[in-house]
């Protein structure tokens, strides 16, 4: 379906792809990973035509209908989520939009006279249009846009009044109608809440399309591709399987790559030894002759790429007292919308909470009754005694002095801390070389909520609420924090919809429904092995 043959690609000074090649056939279904700026959207833009390579070629069969999704949404105001949905929905839109053009016309006095050929025009486009299942649409986009946490409501109001993680997932809904031969999704698993993703995952391994994707969520990778493409230094490397897979695979390559180094470094050291004792010697200048010729015919072994991983390790934050949080009697509504009422909960020392429950129960409203940003409407809400909080949510984001860099940032929140300190720690939270230098002001979401996280973590509290921590983090970065937070030896309470993150971080799971909250004696993994479910109402 779509082949890449040779090709290379530079932007700027940057050399992007060097004879690459690839290929995406009819079924696969390819998880595109690489680290960050490796060249994962240019391959997107080249594929879709947005980009040219500079040699090589890129052939997409004719005919063929690609639906993209990427992070650059654009603008949407003026009409309702739903019709912008409808809209991309690929031939069949086109056709709805004529049938309405010629509905007009049939109400035209001016136009009466071209009523016979109107009439033979709309039978024609009507034909097509219940060809293409079009009289489904409306309800396809429902279903699609509810699968992604749409109410009626919001599926009927301006888009335009939207967040921007909601209108993310109108243009992802675009593309999922559309019912494309190639769906090419960059990052479509930011701004999920975990129900959202599991839908996402269902439907995704139903599309009979083919499918190239990159995500930061590796459970949801796993679940999906079924091949890997690797972008690294240039060139473009596949593996059949999943991520997992795909991870044993390259260990196990730069394990044979290092031992075939290590083997050819012995025998230059044996053969260079050689001729550094002999090279004196005119009874042996033919063979020192002979193996300088050898050595410099010799096709050199390079060592294995190492892929810089960073740790990051806690100071032991101050004991808190066993009672960390208690919730008593809690009311919280907003208007009529009541969200709890007659609430108790409480968080005991080294207790590692999760929460779950569907968009709008009442998750992060939670979080903030505990970490003080909201006060109950009734009831009361208690921290312990000697409890430090660390509370990271997405306004701490806000809180950041624009004029400041990265490392200033870092200073004015820890003066007296040694700068080769902080420069690791910005290091761990992906910051390095040039980027410590960048102002607050220009970075992206993604690199402030890391910064947020690295300020809130360096000199660590004993309690930390935290509201979807993972949201904009890489692969790497998600894992260094969470065997950073596994070592922790305070008390947590999270939201997140990264179902590693909760397997390998909580010992406890509160449930929040509309009929209350349940709190559940065990982690989010045993949680999933009892109930049979991964997400309120959603079966495993």
């Amino acid at each position: 379906m779509i082949r890449l043959d040779s090709i290379s690609k530079q932007n700027g000074h940057q050399i992007v792809f060097i004879e690459a090649s690839a290929s995406l056939l009819k079924g696969e279904k390819i998880g595109l990973v690489g680290p960050n700026g490796a060249g994962k959207t240019t391959l997107f833009r080249l594929i879709t035509g947005e980009e040219s390579p500079d040699e090589g070629q890129v052939s997409v069969e004719r005919g063929l209908l690609i639906g993209y999704f990427s992070q650059d949404v654009g603008d949407m105001k003026g009409r309702s989520a739903l019709a912008e949905v409808m809209d991309g929905a690929g031939p069949v839109s086109a056709v709805a939009m004529e049938l309405a053009s010629l509905e007009a016309a049939f109400a035209d006095p001016d136009r009466a006279d071209e009523m016979e050929s109107l009439v033979a025009r709309y039978g024609e486009v009507q034909a097509r249009f219940e060809e293409l299942d079009g009289y489904a649409l409306d309800g396809r986009a429902r279903e699609v846009l509810g699968g992604l946490g749409f109410t009626t409501e919001m599926m009927e109001g301006d888009v335009g009044k939207l967040s921007g993680g909601w209108k993310m997932r109108v243009a992802l809904a675009r593309i999922l109608l559309m019912r494309p031969d190639v769906m090419l999704l960059d990052e479509p698993s930011n701004h999920l809440d975990l129900e959202s993703l599991i839908w996402l995952e269902n439907f995704l391994k139903g599309f009979e399309g083919a499918l190239m994707l990159t995500s930061h969520d590796r459970e949801f990778m796993n679940r999906i591709v079924n091949k890997i493409v690797e972008i690294d230094g240039g060139t473009l490397t596949s593996y059949s399987g999943n991520f997992t897979f795909y991870e044993q695979q390259r260990a196990l390559a730069e394990k044979q790559q290092q031992a075939q180094f290590e083997r050819q470094q012995a025998m230059l050291a044996k053969e260079l030894a050689f001729i550094e004792r002999f090279k004196a010697r005119a009874s042996h200048a033919a063979q020192v002759q002979s193996r300088v010729k050898k050595l410099e015919k010799i096709d050199r072994v390079e060592p294995p790429k190492r892929r810089q991983s960073v740790v990051f390790e806690f100071q032991s934050p101050p004991r808190s007292g066993d009672d960390v949080a208690t919730l008593k009697n809690v009311r919280k509504a907003y208007g009529s919308r009541v969200i709890y009422d007659g609430l108790d909960f409480g968080i005991r020392r080294k207790e590692r909470w999760c929460v779950l429950g569907v968009n709008g129960a009442g998750k992060s409203t939670l979080l903030k009754l505990i970490a003080g940003a909201s006060d109950p409407d009734a009831g009361s809400v208690t921290v312990g005694s000697s409890v430090k909080m660390g509370y990271f949510a997405q306004h701490a984001m806000e809180l950041l002095d624009g004029d400041e860099t990265v490392f200033e940032s870092l200073e004015g929140a820890f003066p007296h801390a040694p700068q080769g300190s902080l420069r690791a720690l910005a290091g761990c939270f992906g910051f390095s070389g040039m980027d410590i230098d960048k102002r607050c002001r220009v970075l992206s979401g993604g690199e402030k909520a890391r910064l947020s996280m690295a300020r809130m973590l360096y000199d660590p509290p004993n309690f930390l609420v935290l509201d979807e921590p993972t949201n904009h983090l890489d692969m790497a970065t998600k894992e260094m924090l969470i065997a950073a937070l596994a070592e922790y030896e305070g008390t947590m309470i999270f939201v997140s919809h990264d179902r590693r993150f909760l397997s390998a971080l909580s010992n406890r799971l509160l449930e929040v429904t509309p009929e209350g909250a349940h709190s559940f004696d065990g982690g989010y993994a045993e949680y999933v092995a009892i109930t049979g479910r991964e997400a309120p109402g959603l079966r495993a």
